[in-house]
C-alpha cells in the first residue's frame, strides 16, 4: 500500500474510532459540548471550515482515483497479452484487487467524515437543548417556587387580616358586654334605690294610717265627751 492509501486507511480508523467513541451512551452531549469548547479544541475549532474542505477535496481526489484505477483495472486482458505473458491476468486481478481496497477506503473514509461533522452538529445542538431545557426548568422551578411563597404571604395576609377582624369584633363584643355589665349595673342601682324607696314610702304609709286611726279614736272620744255632756244638760 502507498504512503497516501496508507494515510487514507489511518484516517478511516481514526473516524471509526471517533464516530464509536461520540455513539457511547454514557458519555453525555453536555460532556462532548464542553470537551467541544475546551482551549486544545478551540485551537484546531478555529480553522474548522478551512479543514473540513481541505479534507473534503483530498478524499473527494482519492476517492475519483479510486473510481478510475477501478474502472482502468476491470477491462478485460486479450487473450493475445494472455498468451505472451501467462501472468498478467494475475498481476492484472492484484491491481484491480487494490483498486478496489483503495476504492472502498477513501469512500468510507468520504461517508465517515461526514457523518462524523453531521454528528458532532447534532450534539452540539442537543447539548444546546439540553442546557436551555435545564435553564427553563430551573426558572419554572423558581417562578413555581415564588409563586407559592406568594400565594403563603397571600393567605398568611389574609389570615392576619381575619384575626385582626376577629379580634376588633372580640374587643367590640367585650366593649359591648362591659357597656351591658355597667347597665345592668346602674338599673340595679335604680331598682335598689326604687325599692328602698318603696319600702319607705309604705313604712310611712303605716305610720300615717296608724297616725290616723290614733286621731279618728281620738275624734270619736271627743264626740262620745261632747254628746254625754248635751245628755245632763
Amino acid at each position: 500500500m502507498s504512503l497516501q492509501w496508507t494515510i487514507v486507511a489511518v484516517c478511516l480508523y481514526t473516524e471509526m474510532i471517533v464516530a464509536i467513541l461520540l455513539l457511547l451512551p454514557f458519555i453525555s452531549p453536555t460532556r462532548w459540548r464542553s470537551f467541544f469548547r475546551s482551549r486544545l479544541v478551540n485551537v484546531f475549532t478555529s480553522y474548522a471550515n478551512l479543514y473540513f474542505i481541505v479534507i473534503m477535496i483530498i478524499l473527494l481526489i482519492l476517492f475519483a482515483d479510486g473510481i478510475r484505477d477501478v474502472r482502468r483495472y476491470s477491462s478485460p486482458i486479450s487473450a493475445e497479452e494472455v498468451r505472451t505473458n501467462p501472468g498478467a491476468e494475475t498481476v492484472l486481478h492484484m491491481k484491480l484487487f487494490r483498486a478496489q481496497r483503495n476504492f472502498y477506503i477513501a469512500g468510507f473514509a468520504l461517508f465517515l467524515f461526514l457523518v462524523l461533522r453531521r454528528l458532532v452538529t447534532l450534539i452540539n445542538s442537543q447539548a444546546a437543548l439540553q442546557a436551555n431545557f435545564d435553564a427553563a426548568q430551573k426558572q419554572a422551578t423558581s417562578a413555581t417556587t415564588a409563586a407559592k411563597r406568594f400565594m403563603e404571604e397571600q393567605e398568611n395576609k389574609s389570615n392576619e387580616v381575619d384575626e385582626k377582624r376577629k379580634d376588633k369584633k372580640l374587643e367590640a363584643a367585650k366593649t359591648e358586654i362591659t357597656d351591658l355589665k355597667n347597665e345592668l349595673t346602674r338599673v340595679n342601682t335604680d331598682r335598689d334605690a326604687m325599692k328602698q324607696q318603696a319600702e319607705s314610702v309604705a313604712k310611712e304609709y303605716d305610720r300615717l294610717m296608724k297616725e290616723h286611726d290614733k286621731l279618728q279614736e281620738v275624734v270619736k272620744k271627743l264626740e262620745g265627751g261632747s254628746s254625754g255632756s248635751k245628755k245632763d244638760e
